[in-house]
């Protein structure tokens, strides 16, 4: 059932009550992230059982990797490392400013928003949740509209876990999304496209609420000319077919030397032969999230065959309905093809050749900064200079996606692929205001800084040397 949006705003006011009356302890924040952990560690099956009805099918394994593992293990993450990250770090103040002393404090902002997204409805709304939690925040949570039965999930599954004054979840498609995106929240966390971000940039201006934006674009793979093609295969067809493409961090396009890409392509194929046999029998092949993706992809593929493109499936698409879309490569396209102008985010492959590294690193560099970027080489100095002349939000080297199951290595975009970034400290930071207070003693030579000031000229010729 739709959240009505006149509700919204009074949800926020009791979240915000709730926090103003007792802000979380160091003890709370624990006990809070262990009940979730435990509420979602029972409920794993059911989980996984209800992500895969709003997919139509979804591989079980996949989802408890994606949603399940992921969701766990940045739980213990964030447990593990509380106290430390609690603690006030002291910083020097300077001899001019003596006998002061100064301290960051990181203190919780009050109430943070979350926007999921649906190709990851569990791990995409929990892993922000239980870090704005972690760093002492009330949450109040907004699911895609495409995901219903996940969004019901989560909602009951919170509801073990919180009381209603600390957690709270809207549900609604995108007029709630845009009523949720304009309240005032302390922070806001949205996942998603960047053209939907650009909707909550803009929503929340106003209020001029700090943003995490964790969006997509067209994140590269570039294989160098050192770097096995069966081995490429093998580790682009996992970045690139889990959870049937639908992943904002997969591989997008790939760029190999001149010369290789039907051999890529042929190695790909064998690929889908030994992961999934026929794609209609296999459990661990993914379907498309709903009709309209469906035939958003299908268009990729009509444009390009309009082209003259050379299209290979890899496999044989499903019945009507059951949207299943195989993986598919398209050869050398052109920037003036849809699969090379918007983000995929489907089960489609295009192979680009190029001449040189400088040709591929200048390809990248023309187009907006990717979300994540994939150098295969095992020659140091090739990886290194694709490192020092490009930028993304973040990187795997000689594989794909694995940089976002990284506690330690913060998660965001930069430009059109996102801003700011979370994931472990940098989540716990992203969520908390880092308050400088410095001690003031009893004495202290500021005493002496006041008019008239012929009276101590002599001091403050001293202090500004």
């Amino acid at each position: 059932m739709d959240t009505p949006i006149t509700e919204l705003s009074i949800t926020l006011t009791r979240l915000r009550t709730g926090w103003q009356s007792r802000r979380p302890d160091y003890a709370q924040r624990r006990d809070d992230l262990q009940r979730l952990r435990d509420a979602l560690k029972r409920r794993l099956e059911e989980m996984a059982e209800t992500v895969a009805s709003d997919f139509g099918h979804r591989s079980r394994h996949e989802t408890l990797l994606a949603d399940g593992m992921t969701v766990l293990n940045e739980i213990d993450h964030l447990r593990k490392h509380l106290r430390r990250w609690m603690k006030p770090t002291r910083v020097g103040v300077g001899w001019r400013f003596w006998p002061a002393r100064a301290e960051i404090r990181p203190e919780p902002v009050g109430v943070v928003g979350v926007i999921a997204p649906w190709n990851y409805p569990v791990n995409l709304a929990l892993i922000p949740l239980a870090t704005a939690i972690a760093a002492g925040n009330h949450v109040y949570l907004k699911p895609s509209e495409h995901t219903p039965r996940t969004t019901e999930f989560l909602r009951s599954l919170l509801a073990e876990a919180f009381p209603a004054d600390r957690v709270a979840i809207a549900a609604g498609g995108a007029e709630v999304a845009g009523a949720f995106a304009a309240l005032p929240f302390d922070h806001l966390v949205f996942t998603g496209s960047t053209a939907v971000g650009r909707k909550v940039m803009a929503a929340a201006a106003p209020n001029l609420t700090p943003l995490t934006l964790e969006l997509g674009g067209k994140s590269p793979a570039i294989v160098c000319a050192d770097f096995p093609v069966e081995q490429a295969a093998a580790r682009l067809a996992t970045g690139k077919w889990f959870n049937g493409g639908q992943t904002c961090i997969a591989p997008d396009y790939v760029l190999i030397d001149e010369g290789r890409a039907p051999a890529l392509a042929a190695a790909l194929q064998e690929q889908v032969r030994a992961r999934y046999g026929s794609l209609a029998d296999s459990g661990d092949y993914t379907r498309i999230i709903n009709d309209g993706q469906y035939a958003r992809l299908e268009n990729y593929l009509q444009d390009a065959r309009t082209r003259g493109l050379q299209v290979l499936p890899l496999g044989e698409h499903g019945m009507p309905g059951e949207r299943l879309f195989a993986p598919t490569v398209v050869l050398e396209p052109g920037d003036d093809a849809l699969v090379m102008q918007e983000e995929i985010f489907g089960p489609i492959l295009p192979i680009k050749s190029y001449r040189s590294l400088d040709e591929a690193i200048a390809y990248v560099n023309a187009h907006d900064r990717p979300l994540s970027l994939y150098p295969f080489s095992h020659d140091r100095g090739s990886v290194e200079k694709i490192l020092r002349n490009t930028l993304a939000g973040g990187v795997t080297v000689n594989d794909t996606v694995l940089h976002f199951g990284i506690n330690n290595l913060p998660f965001g975009g930069i430009g059109p692929s996102g801003m700011g970034a979370y994931h472990g400290r940098a989540g716990f930071d992203a969520f908390s205001k880092a308050l400088p207070i410095l001690w003031q003693p009893r004495r202290a030579g500021s005493d002496m800084l006041k008019p008239p000031y012929s009276k101590v000229a002599r001091f403050i010729d001293f202090i500004i040397r």
